[in-house]
């Protein structure tokens, strides 16, 4: 049996932390797991990717425990903010650093360039990657993430069922979301946005007053984060995704709407025109928007709201997405065959 030691954050399985790379670290465990590798997991304490000293030791006490010659697979959370742990032990181990989120820096540059090989969530992260750093093309892989088969949303014919899935912080652009919302507020909607309110509770208090103060506090509703029955509840009952992030190298929630045949609007940023891709004659399953730009965003919300046609097109496209997106088997083979050649 092949063996592969994974190093993640702690916390990682904790589903009240939900995030897309917790999720993705765990479907992609299990799945190795499920297709014969022995899959040993050492989660690090600390607060990835701004560790104190204590994480940073953890982390080496952790490394330090790999038997020589193994294959290891390291969060990029935590390894990109840790060369002088990483780096030395590179001589001795087969590193493979998954990125989710590039961080940039040096520190980052000198651990992926001491890796066996890197593997990147997104086309777009992998090329990010190379241009930054330089590094060898060959030793920098992509494999996207996953997706369950999930059961078609009931849409309705008005479409007023607005559905934001994401953490409340400012990368994700709940601020610029608001802004948009209260542009359209002479039309019939609600939006639900479901996500996490500890991450920056400043910033999440302050989103939900400018809601209050622009007249739409009673049309957005902030429940906090939702995982399993409740989130696929969440899912179910809305017409569009909405996503206003400053920052995405993926944007696993897309996919997750696609796989429901909810169309979206989201802003063109990172890896999201990947995620939410092109139906089977070339359209796109939503509308692509600049980011920081809650007129242009609100703009595409009034034309949902208010063209039937374009609703009945989107969400034939997201229906025809839905079709061809990939799953986690899919994703976990990529990491497997990267893993393998790793250890050869």
């Amino acid at each position: 049996m092949t063996v592969v030691h994974v190093v993640v954050p702690d916390g990682v399985d904790d589903p009240t932390q939900p995030s897309g790379g917790n999720a993705y670290d765990r479907q992609v465990c299990r799945g190795l797991a499920s297709t014969g590798w022995s899959v040993v997991q050492h989660p690090v304490p600390g607060s990835w990717p701004r560790p104190g000293p204590a994480a940073s030791e953890q982390l080496a006490g952790v490394i330090a425990g790999i038997p020589d010659g193994a294959v290891v697979l390291v969060d990029g959370l935590v390894a990109s903010p840790s060369p002088q742990v990483l780096v030395p032990e590179a001589k001795r181990l087969r590193l493979v650093i998954l990125v989710h989120m590039p961080l940039g820096g040096p520190a980052e540059h000198a651990v992926l360039s001491a890796a066996a090989a890197v593997v990147t969530t997104s086309t777009w992260t992998r090329r990010r990657l190379l241009d930054d750093y330089a590094l060898c093309p060959n030793s920098v892989h992509v494999a996207e993430p996953g997706v369950e088969s999930a059961d078609l949303a009931e849409s309705t014919p008005a479409g007023g069922r607005l559905l934001c899935v994401a953490a409340v912080t400012p990368v994700k652009g709940h601020d610029v979301l608001v802004a948009a919302l209260a542009t359209v507020a002479d039309l019939s909607w609600r939006c639900t946005c479901v996500g996490s309110l500890d991450r920056d509770p400043r910033f999440a208090k302050r989103v939900r007053r400018e809601a209050m103060e622009k007249g739409v506090g009673d049309r957005v509703h902030f429940p906090g984060a939702r995982t399993g029955a409740d989130l696929d509840a969440s899912y179910a009952g809305a017409d569009l995704l909405v996503l206003a992030s400053r920052a995405e190298t993926y944007g696993m929630v897309v996919t997750e709407a696609l796989a429901r045949g909810l169309p979206v609007v989201a802003t063109d940023v990172g890896g999201l025109p990947e995620a939410l891709g092109r139906g089977a004659a070339g359209h796109r399953p939503g509308v692509l928007v600049p980011p920081d730009d809650p007129v242009a965003f609100g703009a595409t919300l009034r034309d949902w709201l208010v063209d039937g046609d374009l609703r009945a097109r989107l969400r034939l496209t997201a229906r025809e997405r839905r079709a061809a997106l990939a799953d986690w088997p899919a994703c976990t083979s990529a990491i497997a065959e990267v893993l393998a050649a790793a250890g050869r």
